[in-house]
């Protein structure tokens, strides 16, 4: 039958083909012709509805005349559309705003296009994110804080809404190709397990491609990836680093949408993990800034103010805000202190100026294609200040912070050498940090100040902005950049999307002032809150009060006792001259208006707290585990973040595994959470189990049994009996195999607040770094027998 049937299809095949090219058998109805589709597309209801198609009554098909063909495409002209935002970047960083550090294609994007310096963020990242992507104030988008501080209040719960549809899947409904790199940051913490739901995952959230990291920080030597919603293995390459790897998949695919549609344009959301930490950058790139930061922040502050004023970025007189009296004078450290804060300034440059260069190497592949003239390009020179979460000295490892641990300089000078490497996990010291945000005087969460919102933007569209090389002094904010897109490509605010009424979006486009640099302002009111560090700017006002600075655990007073200042912006650029006391009837107006937006916009009540929202049944946001005394696991499932797996701080805890061991003996990891800079494993190294915590990278203990597992079926138990007292305390390790005692020892601190942001928990593997070093991670960790099932009990 085979040999009969093959022939007479291929033959049908071929007289179709045939029938294609010739026209059909009289030259009429050629295949796939179509009518013109209708011109006009509500395009205001999203996804647009399809015409009706009245029923066809012609029997034959070669008689029947095709209907016209229904397909979403962006209007004529359309451009392609680049986001790039930077991660914990103050305004006195870069060169093209007048910093110390060398950023060619933010100048190359500034000198063909427009520079913002009075553009705004929200002052912390996940609160950014999810305003810049909506067009709508972060309470809008219950974006209050970051996503693994969400609370049960309104505004605050993590959970982006479906009422604020993205930029992107306005993009992706009007005919975009949407893709996203990078960090994300915008999934609600408990929402990030295998279980999901995925529908605040980049892939639900209007990109048809996601390549990155779920979390708000990863390491750069060995991130936790996700392609789509799938777990990515990282190359077994020790000259890997995740920044050059985005850059490539980003390539890669602008190059492959435009290879098949080169009509059809795209957006790119291009969001590294730099600058935020750890600080993580190739060597080479480092040495480039050997000795360039020994003179010191203060210095560096005078000398970044003489070249902003010198640019015009910030008017002529501007002064010198006074750094916050936390920070010391440059000249009264130590010669060991000096030596440290120098290193770690010069890992942060190089990390901006490679950043930079892998940006260059995106925007130079869009013009390889011939796109960059219609290409509306935003660089965003950071999603908040620079970071002083590094505290007074910089640290080794960032989890000693999310830890209450205080590192000192005699510890750190010892990784000197290192910093930066895959054996750090660092921060610098927060003196850096006012120093990159010149010429302010806070940072990051301190949305209070210029200094925590004031971020630099370039926007470069060639076909549709006439100027070049100019300055815009008008008032903005990330929630004006999703109103200036849709504006570029003639697409209209949609008021319904996905059978979702939508909350208008709150920002103003810029695009007035494209070629006007002396339009008047249109966003001329602004709201700022994160955790208490509270501002409202009006008409060239601002008024704020703060309430606690990022290195202090407790606020500085009660809410109501909050000491406010007040500033005229328009004579005051860096906010030296607080007005309160002269104009206490000014300042009250404006704190009422602060409370008519914080009403309108979700922000009541105002939440300060801490340490207590960091513990979901405290803060009232849903927890995985709630509820849950224990978890078992098996072979296979890998990747548990620690939102999503069961709490083992601060209590006993039993593990025991049934494990099958292999002729010749076992290798590799049981289970396993944390990695290089803190957690724990339960393992077998040449046969002989063993139970290993690493206390933040410092400190490491190894419960070690003697003899090696017999081959076959075996149960391995680790228990530990927590010593209490309070949290972060040690106890006591025992470890069984088939019931019988193997081995003891004494386990002298524990983590009592985090193990990672990024390393996960994995079941026969450890993913990221090891948190044993011997066994290594990934592949060379993998166990090399079975696991049919793993419990973790606490107590």
């Amino acid at each position: 039958m085979k040999s009969r049937t093959v022939p007479v299809v291929v033959g049908w095949l071929a007289l179709a083909l045939m029938l294609a090219v010739l026209g059909g058998p009289r030259g009429e109805h050629v295949l796939g012709q179509t009518a013109a589709a209708p011109a006009v597309l509500d395009r205001t209801i999203l996804p647009i509805r399809a015409p009706k198609v009245p029923p066809i009554t012609e029997f034959d098909a070669r008689n029947a005349k095709l209907p016209p063909r229904f397909e979403v495409k962006p209007p004529a002209g359309a451009p392609n559309v680049v986001i790039v935002l930077i991660d914990d970047l103050g305004f006195g960083a870069t060169n093209t705003f007048g910093g110390p550090i060398a950023t060619p294609t933010l100048d190359r994007l500034a000198k063909g296009g427009l520079r913002y310096n009075n553009f705004h963020t929200t002052a912390l990242c996940s609160p950014t994110r999810a305003a810049l992507k909506s067009g709508r104030n972060h309470h809008t988008c219950n974006m209050a804080f970051i996503t693994e501080f969400a609370t049960g209040f309104p505004g605050a719960t993590g959970e982006i809404p479906d009422t604020v549809a993205p930029v992107a899947e306005i993009l992706r409904l009007n005919g975009y190709s949407t893709a996203a790199f990078g960090k994300w940051h915008e999934t609600a913490a408990w929402e990030t397990s295998v279980s999901g739901p995925f529908d605040r995952w980049p892939t639900r959230q209007g990109f048809d491609k996601f390549y990155g990291f779920i979390g708000g920080e990863t390491n750069q030597w060995a991130p936790f990836l996700f392609d789509g919603v799938t777990q990515v293995e990282l190359p077994n390459d020790p000259d890997y680093h995740f920044m050059t790897d985005m850059t490539d998949k980003a390539v890669a695919w602008i190059k492959y949408q435009k290879a098949l549609t080169p009509d059809k344009p795209f957006f790119t959301y291009f969001a590294p993990g730099a600058t935020h930490a750890p600080h993580h950058v190739p060597k080479e790139w480092i040495a480039r800034w050997k000795g360039k930061f020994d003179k010191g922040w203060d210095k560096v502050r005078e000398e970044t103010l003489a070249r902003q004023i010198a640019l015009g970025v910030v008017p002529k007189g501007t002064k010198l805000a006074n750094k916050p009296e936390a920070i010391k004078n440059w000249d009264a450290l130590s010669a060991d202190e000096k030596r440290l804060f120098a290193r770690q300034a010069e890992v942060f440059a190089a990390y901006l100026e490679y950043t930079d260069h892998e940006i260059g190497r995106v925007v130079q592949a869009i013009d390889d294609l011939g796109d960059l003239d219609n290409t509306l390009i935003f660089y965003i020179a950071g999603d908040n200040g620079a970071s002083a979460e590094g505290g007074m000295n910089g640290m080794f490892n960032e989890y000693t912070y999310f830890n209450a641990v205080q590192e000192n300089v005699a510890d750190m000078l010892k990784h000197v050498d290192q910093w930066g490497g895959p054996e750090t996990y660092p921060h610098m010291a927060a003196g850096w940090a006012v120093a990159f945000d010149t010429p302010f005087q806070w940072t990051k969460q301190v949305a209070s100040s210029f200094g925590g919102t004031r971020n630099g933007l370039v926007v470069h569209w060639p076909k549709g902005i006439k100027a070049k090389d100019e300055i815009r002094t008008q008032f903005g904010h990330v929630i004006d950049v999703a109103p200036t897109i849709l504006e570029a490509a003639k697409l209209p605010e949609p008021k319904m999307v996905d059978g979702t009424p939508q909350i208008p979006m709150q920002g103003q486009s810029l695009a007035y002032s494209f070629d006007d640099a002396k339009a008047k302002d249109r966003h001329v009111t602004q709201y700022f809150e994160i955790s208490g560090n509270r501002a409202i700017y009006h008409d060239g006002w601002l008024a704020g009060t703060i309430h606690r600075a990022p290195w202090e655990i407790h606020p500085r007073r009660p809410l109501a006792d909050d000491i406010w200042e007040l500033y005229d912006v328009r004579s005051d650029f860096s906010l030296t001259n607080d007005l309160a006391s002269k104009n206490p009837g000014k300042l009250k107006e404006m704190q009422a208006l602060f409370l008519d937006e914080a009403r309108k916009n979700s922000v009541l009540p105002i939440d300060d707290r801490t340490l207590e929202r960091a513990i979901a049944s405290i803060a009232g946001r849903p927890d995985l585990m709630e509820g849950r005394k224990s978890l078992t696991l098996a072979e296979g499932m890998t990747g548990m973040l620690e939102n999503v797996f069961i709490n083992v701080k601060n209590q006993s805890k039993t593990i025991a595994a049934e494990v099958e061991v292999p002729e010749g003996g076992g290798n590799g990891a049981i289970l396993v959470q944390g990695g290089r800079f803190g957690g724990w494993a339960l393992y077998v190294k040449d046969g002989v189990p063993a139970y290993d915590y690493n206390y933040l990278g410092l400190a490491r203990t190894t419960i070690r049994a003697k003899k090696p597992l017999a081959a076959g079926k075996a149960t391995i138990r680790f228990e530990f009996a927590y010593a209490g007292g309070g949290p972060g305390k040690g106890g006591k390790g025992t470890l069984f195999v088939n019931g019988e005692k193997v081995a003891e020892g004494t386990i002298d601190r524990t983590q009592p607040a985090m193990f990672s942001a990024d390393e996960t928990a994995d079941v026969g593997i450890d993913l990221g770094t090891p948190v044993v070093e011997a066994i290594g991670s990934e592949a060379a960790s993998r166990f090399n027998g079975k696991i049919p099932k793993v419990t973790v009990e606490v107590k």
